[in-house]
């Protein structure tokens, strides 16, 4: 019988996938064949007539699921870059399977009671910290299973999970589906004044793909806040892009999500009253770094009372700066107007010197490099998953190399939005495995021959995406499940958030910012302006995402008994409770197109992001108190953090990094909120 080409050994370098030889018809019988070898390996465990030991449960369990995992890495990093619809039914047909696989392993009764009989005895084990974790985690994964319920509570249990798989699962395409329907189409050139020239050619390109010859056609970006409002001249275009944006998933078609949004968190309410806690909410933060939801609730409102102060006065501000009523599509324009008023020095012509290529090479990895001895060969022979994705070989200090790193960075209708960064194979010592790691970004596609450069906010995202990868890069864990960014959601975002430090630093700007045309160094007062524009966020932005949090914690805090029939009558509640609503800056993500919290990872968790810019804030403060770039600081760096995953408490190996526990004022200072909180 021949081998499923998903689960056949590589034939390249680490264990990349051999992705041409790979069709979409191949994924269903991969799973099934690797779903079938993890049972008979789990039963093997659980069957086994010896004494539980660290070694042959918890260490064993490890080394299971191999070819399920090699599965999952291809398949599931192919659906958010690049589905199509025969990808889009197979993710449907997998999402109660595998949640009902997994359930099946973690409610396996005999092997339950070996993982609880090493629990109540682990003081007793010595084990090392990696090792009590991982068994700390394995018992409470299975308790948060449904483990230690009764049989019906156990059946409640698989039929809600089974449920929410596919909710979530579609959920997400729908999104997508949505973002690519709603995208604005404009007949004359002239209302796109403001845009520049890339991006009108992208608009055109668009339309004649998307079957309107001769017209031009605006994407949208994931968030509310679209990308182009800041450089669109015409109000009547900025207006029709907001309201396409806020409208997603809301309009009664057949993308509509609101009664998703409903049942999603009604089935998850259900799910943390049976395990014990009040909402989901509780359950979800009972495994992260914060103490619990009421601290959450608690920074969140802090942060609120603050940001708002500021924004009543950085509105006061943009209704002076135009004769014409502000609305809430000219917020992001009026800013940006703002910006160049207030510069001594034009930045409209920083774009000319973040030419990507460059900005990779001598930007990120050159920072990486500096700080940490990775030096990066890109393999144009090795396999992609799509044209446009680029591979390069990753090398550590002495030479040696370590993994590979996969950039997937231009925007197409197959790609959802956003950014982010995928694993295809976790590092472990135990496995002997090397990390895959993959960026996804959605940057315009240029014409060939002409440059991709980059706006502030995206040459942020490729450096933040990179503090992502390199979270999985250096991993230098035994156990899998340790590996990389398997660590508490609100603390995941913290080394990607360093990580943004480095891309107006005056070394490493002078690296890449050269221009694209010329050749020409950035003029130092161009690049001394450009870091004063982006040292404080600007209030606006900080409502918005403050607003999202809110909307997220507060859809996890009903309870079972709650009834909730409203989505928008819901959100208009819990923006004015929070004291957060604003009719001008709506929140980064409304619920209908909440793709975070509804269909991916991060329910209960979206303030993870400024939970984690706290230490960010910190460790900048820490880098630059100890010399900034350099060797020796990235080395300290990697070893308190990169390294070392999940197989240590996040939150002390920071605090044993900078000599005490992290402080709220320097995150205050950075987003121009300690006079307001004062």
């Amino acid at each position: 019988m021949p081998t499923n080409p998903v689960l056949a050994p590589s034939p390249h370098i680490h264990g990349l996938p051999d992705f041409p030889s790979i069709s979409d018809d191949d994924f269903v019988p991969a799973f099934d064949i690797a779903m079938a070898e993890h049972l008979r390996e789990v039963e093997a465990i659980a069957a086994d007539t010896r004494p539980p030991t660290f070694a042959n449960t918890i260490e064993a369990l490890e080394q299971t699921g191999r070819a399920l995992a090699q599965a999952a890495g291809v398949f599931f990093n192919l659906v958010g870059p690049d589905t199509n619809p025969a990808r889009n039914a197979i993710a449907q047909e997998l999402a109660p399977r595998l949640t009902e696989h997994g359930n099946t392993i973690a409610l396996h009764g005999a092997l339950f009671a070996r993982i609880e009989q090493l629990y109540r005895t682990r003081d007793s084990l010595g084990l090392d910290e990696p090792s009590l974790r991982l068994l700390e985690r394995r018992f409470r994964d299975a308790v948060r299973a449904g483990a230690a319920l009764d049989d019906d509570g156990q059946r409640q249990m698989r039929e809600i999970s089974g449920r929410l798989s596919t909710l979530t699962t579609t959920f997400s395409q729908y999104v997508l589906d949505d973002s690519n329907a709603s995208a604005v189409l404009v007949d004359d050139v002239a209302a796109l004044d403001g845009l520049s020239a890339s991006a009108i050619s992208a608009a055109a390109d668009a339309a004649t793909e998307a079957g309107h010859d001769g017209k031009l056609l605006l994407s949208l970006d994931l968030p509310t806040s679209q990308s182009a409002l800041a450089s669109l001249t015409d109000p009547e275009t900025r207006r029709r892009v907001f309201e396409a944006s806020v409208s997603r998933c809301s309009r009664g078609n057949e993308f509509d999500t609101r009664a998703m949004v409903l049942e999603i968190t009604a089935l998850r309410a259900r799910s943390a009253r049976l395990l014990g806690y009040r909402n989901h909410a509780e359950f979800v933060i009972a495994e992260q770094t914060a103490p619990d939801a009421d601290a959450v609730q608690s920074f969140l409102s802090e942060l609120v009372a603050a940001a708002m102060r500021a924004g009543g006065r950085e509105l006061t501000r943009l209704h002076g700066s135009g004769s014409d009523p502000i609305a809430p599509s000219d917020i992001t324009h009026r800013l940006a107007v703002e910006q160049r008023q207030n510069s001594a020095v034009s930045l409209e012509a920083f774009d000319d010197y973040c030419e990507l290529d460059r900005v990779l090479t001598d930007g990120v990895f050159a920072a990486a490099r500096a700080l940490y001895g990775l030096r990066m060969v890109e393999r144009p022979e090795l396999p992609t998953y799509h044209p446009d994705v680029r591979t390069w070989e990753v090398f550590d200090a002495d030479g040696v190399s370590v993994g590979l790193f996969l950039g997937d960075f231009f925007a197409r209708p197959s790609k959802r939005g956003g950014a982010w960064m995928n694993n295809i194979v976790d590092q472990s010592q135990l496995l002997v495995t090397h990390p895959i790691v993959v960026n996804v970004l959605n940057l315009t596609k240029p014409q060939p021959g002409s440059p991709c450069l980059l706006s502030f906010d995206q040459l942020t995202t490729l450096f933040h995406e990179f503090g992502h990868a390199l979270h999985g890069l250096l991993s230098a864990v035994r156990y899998p499940s340790q590996s990389g960014t398997n660590v508490p959601r609100d603390f995941v975002e913290f080394p990607s958030q360093v990580n943004e430090m480095w891309a107006l630093h005056p070394t490493v700007l002078s690296g890449y910012a050269r221009h694209h045309q010329t050749g020409a160094a950035i003029p130092p007062e161009l690049a001394e302006a450009a870091r004063e524009a982006t040292s404080v966020e600007s209030a606006h932005s900080t409502i918005e995402y403050l607003a999202a949090a809110v909307l997220d914690l507060e859809w996890h805090r009903i309870t079972a008994d709650d009834e909730i029939t409203d989505v928008e009558a819901f959100e208009a509640r819990a923006l004015a409770s929070a004291g957060v609503a604003s009719d001008l800056i709506p929140p980064r993500y409304r619920s209908a197109y909440f793709n975070h919290i509804f269909g991916g990872g991060y329910s209960a968790g979206y303030y993870s992001y400024i939970w984690s810019e706290v230490l960010d804030a910190e460790t900048e403060q820490w880098f630059l108190a100890n010399g900034g770039l350099t060797r020796a600081n990235g080395q300290r760096f990697a070893d308190a953090t990169l390294s070392r995953g999940d197989s240590v408490d996040p939150i002390a190996a920071h605090a044993e990094l900078i000599g005490r526990s992290a402080e709220i004022e320097p995150l205050l200072a950075r987003k121009g909120l300690v006079a307001a909180a004062g």
